[in-house]
């Protein structure tokens, strides 16, 4: 699986950005789909993950990104998008997404090494 971020940018403090992840093929059904992100000189961090599953879909976000940011995906299946709504300068990083064909816990979603997939990253700066 070949996954493709897009949709970072330059935004302002209080503006948006809506992240896309397009995969090289059907695969998000039944599949937890991920985003984290990565600032200069930190850890990857856990922002929000997903998984539509015979009709049922199953989110998790970290606590930091309640209410601010939201992950959604098209009908078709191939894409997962992160709405990133009320950005902060500490926003600013590079935003990756992630695949698990596993199926981890809920607890494990967090954690990087449960997806075994991962998109190039898209950049987000965001001005103060």
């Amino acid at each position: 699986v070949q996954l493709q971020a897009s949709g970072g940018g330059l935004a302002q403090a209080g503006g948006s950005l809506r992240l896309s992840c397009a995969a090289s093929e059907r695969t998000f059904s039944n599949y937890f789909m991920g985003w984290f992100r990565q600032a200069p000189g930190k850890d990857r961090e856990f922002v929000a993950a997903m998984r539509w599953s015979y009709g049922n879909r199953h989110y998790a976000y970290a606590d930091s990104f309640k209410g601010r940011f939201s992950i959604s995906r098209d009908n078709d299946g191939n894409t997962v998008h992160l709405q990133m709504n009320s950005l902060k300068p500490e926003d600013t990083a590079i935003y990756y997404c992630a695949l698990t064909k596993r199926s981890p816990i809920f607890g494990d979603l967090h954690r990087s090494g449960a997806y075994e997939y991962w998109g190039q990253g898209t950049q987000v700066t965001v001005s103060s």
